[in-house]
């Protein structure tokens, strides 16, 4: 499972789930305190004047994070599935892997390609 986020200027952090691992309210909390860790370093500056916000589905986030609501069972308005992940499957899609780890490598790959301009349309 890939977790990830971004924003019109690109990805921010990205990461695997290890195969077998749960995602429960203590790894998503990880997982968030490790965005903003990602924030700081790569836009400090919308951490700074706390002029950001997180989309994401209804998962409760325990961080003092700015939320933009989302309505209950519309995965078609979440941004990784209308706009991200389309554009990671057209450019996978056809190939055969071998292991879990090739497939990362192979989706890391995709995403370091795609351009600013595939986020802004995004949003």
């Amino acid at each position: 499972m890939l977790i990830g986020f971004f924003d019109i200027e690109g990805i921010i952090p990205k990461e695997f789930v290890p195969p077998r691992q749960l995602v429960n309210g203590k790894l998503y909390c990880a997982v968030l305190r490790r965005l903003r860790e990602n924030i700081q370093c790569k836009r400090p500056d919308k951490l700074h004047n706390n002029s950001w916000t997180l989309h994401h589905g209804n998962d409760l986030a325990s961080t003092n994070t700015t939320v933009i609501p989302h309505p209950p069972y519309s995965p078609d308005l979440n941004p990784c599935h209308f706009s991200l992940f389309p554009k990671m499957k057209l450019k996978l899609k056809g190939q055969r892997f071998n292991s879990i780890e090739e497939i990362q490598i192979e989706s890391q790959g995709v995403m370091k390609t795609l351009k600013r301009n595939d986020f802004q349309q995004c949003f």
